[in-house]
């Protein structure tokens, strides 16, 4: 299994963050299958080509599959990260945690779908498809379907997030019982910000979408090529706090 060999190797562990936990809980195990499951879901076709002609149509989904199985891994990795340092297992952690499942699998044809058509569209083509009878029909046809489409992807994008806030907090409220120290505490505030921030963004998205309905339905989608920005913004003004907060800790220690 993945998750064995990443925490044989300590994939993850950054030496900053103490881990609480080595083995693989059962609710561990299930969110593996659901995400193999997942990325099946994802393949780009389920039959070997037989012509060029069917290789070629079948590599044409291949950056749309690369996007979607990056997507999915990010998602992977942060529980993977979350079960690894904070060891819970308790009732609410279950629930979200079984929310943050059904989120990814009811995701899979709709994020599969998106990136299919965003890619045809960037490679230049006319975001078509071609149906088992041979009919070829434009993805998406009007500029409200689009908006929709946001709407669909920015559910989930805020879903997605929202948990990993959730989650994030939860072990934050329970910093005594896990024995966080100073810098973890501060560490998971970060993780709470950065998971609150990619809401926020999402919620942009959503409210474009909406309100805009097809005229401001590509701004709704552009909204997210600033999470990058936000990220390292974040990320750079974060690790400033953090190295003025670890040497105030090796003073006092």
């Amino acid at each position: 299994m993945i998750r064995e060999k990443l925490i044989d190797k300590g994939v993850g562990d950054a030496r900053k963050f103490r881990w609480r936990s080595h083995e693989i809980s059962r609710i561990e195990a299930l969110s593996d299958a659901v995400f193999a499951f997942a990325v099946t879901l994802l393949v780009v076709a389920l039959e070997v080509p037989k012509t060029y002609g069917e290789l070629m149509e079948v590599m044409r989904g291949f950056g749309a599959f690369a996007i979607c199985f990056a997507l999915l891994f990010v998602v992977w990795f942060n529980q993977y990260k979350f079960f690894r340092r904070y060891g819970l297992n308790d009732n609410l952690t279950i629930i979200m945690n079984a929310v943050l499942l059904f989120v990814v699998l009811f995701y899979v044809y709709p994020l599969k779908f998106v990136f299919t058509f965003l890619v045809d569209r960037f490679t230049g083509g006319h975001g078509e498809v071609r149906l088992p009878n041979g009919t070829v029909e434009g993805m998406v046809e009007s500029a409200d379907q689009v908006a929709n489409l946001m709407i669909i992807f920015g559910l989930g994008y805020v879903a997605v997030f929202g948990v990993f806030a959730f989650l994030n907090w939860h072990a934050y409220r329970k910093r005594a019982q896990l024995e966080l120290t100073e810098l973890e505490a501060f560490d998971t505030r970060t993780d709470i910000r950065e998971s609150l921030l990619n809401v926020f963004i999402g919620l942009v998205s959503l409210t474009i979408a909406i309100l805009g309905a097809g005229r401001f339905a590509g701004i709704s989608g552009m909204i997210y090529m600033l999470t990058p920005v936000v990220m390292t913004a974040h990320g750079t003004w974060n690790g400033r706090r953090r190295k003025k907060l670890e040497k105030v800790v090796m003073a006092e220690t």
